[in-house]
Parts: structure tokens; sequence; C-alpha cells
């Protein structure tokens, strides 16, 4: 069995990933839950770490843990510092902030990366900057899915700049939250994603279009097994429409993604004229953590 030499830890919102590497970047173990930063008691970091990764560190207590994403926020273990676009791999790595386990051992929390736009207005990612790193892309748009969706600008091995759209939440937000979810019936009829995407073109907004998913379902236009894809489509369809006018990509756009989520981003970029390079996600995370602590001299 090859020899542990790092503990990689993906721990956002809801849901903590550990998992054991060797020397070459390889998964030797696993560890899940959903133990993310709002489901843990402040201040219980330690503890939780060690209950998920205690028996690794054991084993090795010189190895270090090295990790991504909402953990480092002001609502985590401790507020990693923000990285400043444009930066640089190397830039990045050389922010990342330590903390001490109780055993004397080292972990190491990735920064996020912070940006502003042309009218001055700021932006910020956590955990999205390592799964880029993961990649190796250099140059080109890179968009991440998740609740918050990044549209990344790389240039020379760089990231130039990024915008965030909340795509995810809205969904969530509008399903479960408004009176446009209580329209949506089962099964779902996904001939609705196709309708919203359409409508995500009309004039008038997103705000204006998305009453459209009522008056559509009460004058018959649409059935009620359409609404819950409809309005996955209409924002999904604005965020690319946005996306693209802020990042004007010239042909290939980068996808981190997996699953049926990915495949209708995937779907949509093409319809639009993109070619769609596809980045696994969970090898991304892990590979970038791993470079992050290269670049560091800490592999």
């Amino acid at each position: 069995m090859a020899e542990p030499a790092l503990v990689a830890v993906d721990w956002g919102t809801s849901r903590l990933r550990a998992a054991l590497l060797d020397r070459a970047g390889q998964v030797l173990e696993r560890s899940a839950a959903d133990e993310g930063i709002m489901h843990v008691e402040a201040g219980r970091w330690a503890e939780t770490l060690e209950r998920h990764v205690g028996g690794w560190l054991r084993q090795n207590p010189a190895m270090k843990v090295v990790m991504a994403g909402m953990i480092g926020s002001r609502n985590g273990w401790v507020e990693a510092p923000y990285a400043s676009c444009p930066a640089d791999w190397s830039e990045i790595a050389a922010k990342m902030t330590l903390v001490r386990r109780a055993d004397g051992g080292e972990v190491w929390i990735a920064p996020g990366l912070c940006t502003r736009n042309q009218d001055g207005v700021p932006d910020v990612m956590r955990g999205e900057e390592t799964l880029i790193a993961g990649t190796h892309v250099g140059d080109g748009v890179m968009i991440t899915l998740g609740t918050h969706c990044k549209w990344a600008t790389l240039k020379d091995g760089r990231v130039e700049t990024f915008a965030s759209f909340m795509t995810g939440e809205f969904f969530a937000a509008l399903k479960d939250h408004t009176i446009l979810g209580r329209l949506a019936e089962n099964p779902e009829d996904n001939a609705g994603f196709v309708r919203g995407l359409t409508a995500a073109k009309r004039k008038g907004g997103l705000l204006h279009t998305a009453f459209q998913t009522r008056t559509s379902v009460l004058l018959g236009d649409m059935p009620g097994a359409q609404v819950d894809p409809f309005l996955s489509g209409l924002l999904i369809g604005s965020e690319i429409l946005g996306g693209l006018e802020l990042t004007k990509p010239d042909g290939t756009l980068h996808l981190l993604a997996s699953g049926p989520r990915g495949e209708l981003y995937r779907q949509t970029l093409a319809a639009h004229g993109y070619k769609v390079i596809m980045h696994d996600p969970e090898h991304a995370l892990i590979a970038g953590l791993a470079r992050l602590m290269h670049l560091r001299g800490m592999d």
C-alpha cells in the first residue's frame, strides 16, 4: 500500500468531505458527512475534524491537513484572507492560512479570491479557486456549478477576474418560498426546461419573466408538470446569457460539473455555439489542494 502523505478536506456550508492522499495525489481512503459549517457548533471545528480524520493522523502525527471551502470564511474555523485578482496559483498558495491542531500538527486553509468589476463592485469565491487550480487550465473561461455559480476568466495561468450567479439559491427560493412553486406538479415534464431557456431571452428582465410562470399555468398555456423545469431553464438561461455577456469567450468553455445538472449546462452552452470541455469536480478539488501544497513546497 502506498504511504499516506496528506489529508485533503473540502469543508463547505452543508458537507464535509475528506480524502487521505499518497505522495502522487492518489486517494487511499475517504470520509464524508453532513457536517458542513452550518451544522457544526462554533468552536468545535477541531473536534469535528478529529472525528473524521483523526485515525489517519494518529498513524502519522506529522501529516499535514489542507482544506478549502467555507471553513475558511468568517463563519468558519478561521477567516482566511482573500487573495486579490488578478492572481496566479503561487500567489494564492502564499496566502494560505495556518492553524495548529491540538497535537501540534498543521492545518492549511486555502484563501479564496476577491475581485472587483469595471464599476468597482466586489465579488468573492471560496473553494472554487481550488477546484479551478486542480484543472490546470491556464487560459479561457471556467464555469463552476454550485449554489452560487462562478464564471472565471483565466489568462497566462492567472485568474484575471470572475462573476458570481446565485442560480441554485434562486431556484430553491422560487421553488420552496414563492407562489410559483405551489403551481408545480409531479411527475415533472422536462419539456418545460426548453421553454424556460426560450423565456430567458424575452425582454423585460428576469423578475418580469418569472411571473409569467404563474400566468402561463393559470391561463392554460403551460401544465403544472412543467413549472419546476421551466424555472430551472429560466434561471440557467439567464445565467448563461449574463455570463457570456461578461466574459465574451472565444468559442471554448471549461465546465466544472458532473451529473444531470452539468449535462444541462453543457447542452445549453453547446446550443449557443460553444465547445464545452468538462472537468470532474471531485478530481479537481483533490488535485487543486495537492497543487497548492506543492507550490508551498510542502508536498
